[in-house]
């Protein structure tokens, strides 16, 4: 399928600079681009749609360039910002360029003759002169018409910030890259969020004064959610792609958890499939949303594509533990840790194992799961207490070295949902 029609039969295209690249793209395969700024050592969620609209790219025949901005880093955009950015040491920006490579690498393919690059726009940023810059670019530029800018205009009627003239600089900035791009590897098309439009269109125009040149611009929409609050953040921050920063689970449940005025939208947005089975699942939430059929392949998907199959597996394993009471024996440290990385944990030394200061009751009251050991006896009478999804009316039970799974924890419950993780040590 034509790239654009693609996006435009998920709702992913928001702008066209010109109804000219729609034939031209269908007519042979061109060069297109989208930049990610490195203002951490993981992109989020939110980075997703550009970082697949370069890989549908690629789908469609296209060869992509991923710019890591570790020269505009260096700047900040202002777009959508209320405030300066705090400005990045050298070090930590190569930190930081480091980790977006390994995560786009995930998405891209580098070999071929329409093999992806992936590029950092310091290399020529850097070596750029102030008057240079200023003389070659700068001139083309009319104030009038960027102080009219949205990401501008809100920031020079905030009178306790403003904005910078390192900030003001950042479309110049952009724009180069795409002129830079466009001598060096033939680009002509740039992606990017509708708050790029633009920084795009600057580029396009600079394009066509210093070369004659044609270029394009398409932008994507920025995601919202259907109650308003802001995409890409959960109750512990943002959602990232680093499994060091988001572990896979908790990225699989944040899919998991998505509404049902949303999923479909999103199902379009961050997954491959096709619009026949994304309809199947639009059915499937009109009727029976009480199973939640497209959250879970919506998770799965998406899942698969930033981490692998073998998450995608261990998510499944883990809510089958949470959710469905399967046996906890045989798994491995790393899914324990994933399915109850939410639960407390405390610690138990290995030799008190088989004691009484391993004693059941004793333990509840001192992890918190019963506010005493009386509370904890009736508990356990009652049979609402839970070693590792078996449930044991013994008040003279002692956790011992059989109790122990993947060398490491023991998964008290209390109830049906209160667990917490006594890690032995």
């Amino acid at each position: 399928m034509n790239f654009l029609t693609d996006l435009e039969q998920r709702g992913l295209l928001q702008q066209v600079t010109s109804p000219d690249l729609l034939p031209l793209m269908a007519k042979e395969p061109i060069t297109g681009y989208c930049g990610f700024d490195p203002t951490a050592d993981s992109l989020h969620v939110g980075s997703l749609l550009p970082l697949l609209g370069l890989h549908r790219l690629q789908r469609a025949g296209h060869r992509p360039i991923a710019i890591v901005g570790g020269g505009t880093g260096m700047i900040g955009d202002p777009s959508g910002k209320s405030q300066e950015r705090s400005m990045l040491s050298q070090e930590q920006l190569a930190v930081n360029v480091a980790g977006l490579r390994r995560q786009m690498s995930r998405f891209l393919d580098f070999d071929g003759p329409r093999g992806a690059l992936l590029l950092d726009n310091s290399e020529w940023l850097g070596r750029l002169t102030v008057i240079d810059f200023l003389r070659d670019v700068g001139k083309h530029f009319s104030i009038n018409q960027m102080v009219v800018r949205d990401s501008v205009k809100t920031r020079l009627e905030t009178r306790e910030q403003g904005i910078s003239y390192t900030e003001f600089s950042y479309a110049l900035l952009q724009a180069y890259d795409f002129l830079e791009l466009f001598d060096r590897h033939g680009c002509v098309l740039q992606i990017g969020g509708s708050d790029q439009w633009g920084n795009i269109t600057d580029g396009v125009d600079l394009i066509r004064r210093r070369r004659n040149g044609s270029a394009y611009g398409a932008t994507m929409p920025l995601v919202t959610k259907a109650d308003g609050k802001k995409f890409g953040k959960s109750e512990q921050g943002n959602v990232w792609l680093a499994p060091e920063r988001t572990r896979p689970f908790t990225f699989h449940q944040f899919w998991l958890n998505a509404d049902d005025a949303d999923v479909v939208r999103y199902l379009r947005y961050f997954t491959l499939l096709d619009a026949a089975t994304i309809a199947e699942l639009a059915q499937q939430v009109a009727t029976a949303p009480q199973k939640r059929a497209a959250q879970r392949r919506l998770a799965d998907e998406v899942t698969r594509l930033v981490h692998g199959d073998d998450a995608v597996r261990s998510a499944a394993t883990a809510i089958a533990v949470l959710f469905e009471g399967a046996p906890l024996q045989g798994l491995d440290a790393e899914t324990l840790a994933d399915a109850f990385a939410d639960a407390p944990r405390s610690q138990l030394a290995r030799q008190q194992l088989g004691t009484a200061e391993a004693g059941l009751v004793a333990v509840l009251a001192q992890a918190g799961l019963s506010p005493s050991k009386g509370q904890a006896r009736q508990a356990v009478e009652s049979g609402s207490v839970a070693i590792n999804q078996t449930v044991t009316r013994d008040l003279q039970r002692l956790l011992t070295a059989d109790d122990v799974i993947a060398g490491r924890f023991v998964i008290l419950r209390r109830g049906k949902k209160t667990y917490h993780v006594l890690e032995i040590v």
